[in-house]
């Protein structure tokens, strides 16, 4: 039987469908602002709870000429002033053991990233901090042995716990999304999101070239995950993505979310009904 996760006043893995969304890596103020102000509203008018997500650090950029975010105090200060003033719970992602405990003062939610979910370290200490865990699964993983670093959290102590679809490595520099995928994670026995944005990112491509993601693909993608069952969905969003420091060909805009959500709500209102 499916576990449910509650992450502040959201009951990960009910019928009600939820989103992670924030920009891919924590930008200026006023960008990190506008984005919450705006999924806010998106949130209130069609009666769908998000977590906010952003990145202080992205350590995996394929060069060391790319912006990998302002760092840990400086962007975990932002991150709470974002919670304090628009009630959203918050995600972010650590890299490093040591960054564990000082993201759980702040976090709802501490995130592994998919290149990183079989590190035993890393996965202990964001477990020990007693928040929940969200654990991409990797793209060079079967979705099956996810259950080995779900694992690893219950032995830590902590079964609070997510699992992210971001799509396995295919070829060279491109990703696919096998709907078999959902069962395997769902059968674990944890909430499944489904990160819909990275999934069509194209991999060695600079951050601006409109060549590094296949944005056209966000609809269907994320209408047949919504369809096999997910619990959230994961949609990385920016004021100006062809702007952004990070992704920017890959994150949809913030003031076109409310409508790219519309079909999704209905879709798994209906799965819900079916299912």
């Amino acid at each position: 039987m499916k576990k449910t996760v509650n992450v502040g006043n959201i009951e990960c893995g009910s019928d009600e469908l939820f989103l992670i969304s924030g920009p891919c890596v924590i930008e200026e103020e006023s960008i990190m602002m506008k984005t919450a102000e705006t999924l806010k509203e998106v949130s209130e008018r069609l009666k769908i709870k998000v977590i906010y997500k952003s990145s202080f650090q992205k350590d995996n950029r394929s060069s060391l000429k790319y912006y990998d975010g302002p760092g840990l105090s400086e962007g975990l200060n932002l991150l709470a002033k974002i919670r304090d003033q628009f009630g959203f719970p918050i995600l972010t992602d650590v890299h490093y053991p040591e960054q564990a405990t000082a993201a759980g003062e702040v976090v709802d939610v501490i995130q592994i990233p998919a290149y990183l979910c079989m590190q035993s370290t890393l996965l202990v200490a964001a477990a020990k901090t007693g928040k929940v865990v969200n654990i991409k699964h990797g793209q060079f993983l079967a979705p099956d042995n996810m259950k080995h670093p779900v694992q690893k959290c219950i032995e830590s102590g902590n079964n609070q716990i997510i699992l992210t679809e971001r799509g396995f490595t295919f070829g060279y520099n491109d990703l696919i999304v096998d709907p078999r995928s959902f069962y395997h994670l769902r059968n674990i026995g944890f909430p499944v999101v489904f990160d819909v944005t990275h999934c069509v990112r194209k991999y060695g491509t600079p951050s601006a070239d409109p060549k590094g993601g296949a944005r056209e693909f966000l609809p269907v993608l994320s209408r047949a995950g919504v369809a096999a069952g997910v619990d959230g969905v994961f949609i990385e969003t920016h004021p100006e993505p062809a702007k952004a420091l990070c992704d920017a060909a890959s994150q949809l805009c913030v003031y076109d979310l409310e409508e790219f959500l519309k079909p999704l709500i209905d879709i798994h209102n209906l799965e819900v009904k079916y299912r």
